[in-house]
């Protein structure tokens, strides 16, 4: 029905295309926006080359050839989020104007990178949900030249701009989108790429961290480094949460204590600090790996076991 979104995480120690057969793969089904966690990728497209590091993001849209390598000897690992509809666009900026959140012009698209070789190729195909192969004796990134807006391209989350409150109250956590790709309805996304990177906290009167509450939204959050405003413990870089439509959730305990009794005066949080959220209008169903997976913490919940009630109004 080409219509919602998909989460992965891919790990991988062996390269598509310098280590043994020529592979390349492209999907009919989705965009994909890949987020590195550790291992710079370098990215091979039909439009050219790209190198993503950690810190970065790059989109692939459907219908485009790519194959991905390391840079280094080991494992790279992150996320991937695929939308079955739409495409990824900045969001509309409304009364911010034109110099905030992410911005246009730091947006880099690959240029042409023509390969003419007669090599054997598997090509890897994403097609309905299926995966199909064939080959080919002949490179797959043959293209001379391009133009046009329907290219692969990569961001630098270093280059988000910002922006929170001032003087009190807690704005809601869509101020953090980077990427958006919108449903039919207005304001409810397929999928909002939101991160938080370091930045000041300076209001008054003001629980900082985010609030308890449950949305009508499902969030799926993972650190890329650093530790996270809200959970301090157990959420390590390379982890990730799901927080799924009208659960209840917000900081555990200790931050909420710390939160609560912090001298209200600005603020900066880690220097290194980089989470993400993928937000998305639709119910997640999780994969049996997911749910049977070693690495699960099943504990999640005792981080809220400690917190106090703090009602100390008398009954009327």
């Amino acid at each position: 029905m080409k219509n919602g979104m998909a989460i992965s995480r891919y790990s991988f120690n062996k390269n598509m295309t310098t280590e043994g057969s020529k592979m390349a793969m492209y999907t009919a089904d989705s965009d994909m926006l890949i987020v590195p966690c550790t291992g710079t990728l370098h990215i091979t497209t039909e439009m050219g080359r790209m190198t993503v590091a950690k810190k970065e993001i790059c989109v692939i849209q459907r219908g485009i050839k790519f194959s991905v390598d390391r840079e280094d000897e080991g494992v790279a690992s992150g996320w991937i989020c695929e939308t079955y509809k739409g495409h990824f666009v900045v969001p509309d900026l409304g009364p911010i104007g034109s110099n905030g959140l992410a911005n246009d012009r730091d947006f880099l698209t690959p240029q042409a990178s023509y390969e003419d070789t007669t090599d054997a190729w598997s090509i890897f195909v994403r097609f309905n949900s299926t995966s199909w192969k064939y080959s080919q004796d002949y490179s797959p990134f043959n293209v001379v030249a391009w133009h046009g807006n329907y290219a692969p391209y990569k961001y630098d989350l270093n280059k988000f701009a910002t922006i929170g409150s001032i003087s009190f109250d807690h704005p809601d956590p869509s101020i953090f989108t980077v990427l958006t790709c919108q449903t039919d309805d207005p304001g409810c996304a397929v999928v909002d790429f939101v991160i938080f990177p370091p930045r000041w906290l300076v209001a008054e009167d003001t629980f900082r961290p985010p609030w308890y509450h449950r949305n009508c939204m499902s969030e799926f959050m993972g650190n890329i480094s650093g530790t996270y405003d809200a959970k301090e413990k157990g959420f390590i870089p390379g982890a990730s949460s799901l927080h799924s439509c009208m659960s209840g959730h917000g900081p555990e305990a200790e931050v909420f204590d710390k939160a609560s009794n912090a001298d209200l005066k600005p603020m900066k949080t880690g220097a290194d600090s980089l989470a993400f959220m993928f937000e998305t209008n639709f119910m997640l169903k999780l994969t049996k790996e997911a749910i049977e997976g070693d690495d699960r913490d099943e504990d999640y919940q005792k981080c809220w076991d400690s917190l106090p009630n703090n009602f100390t109004a008398t009954q009327t």
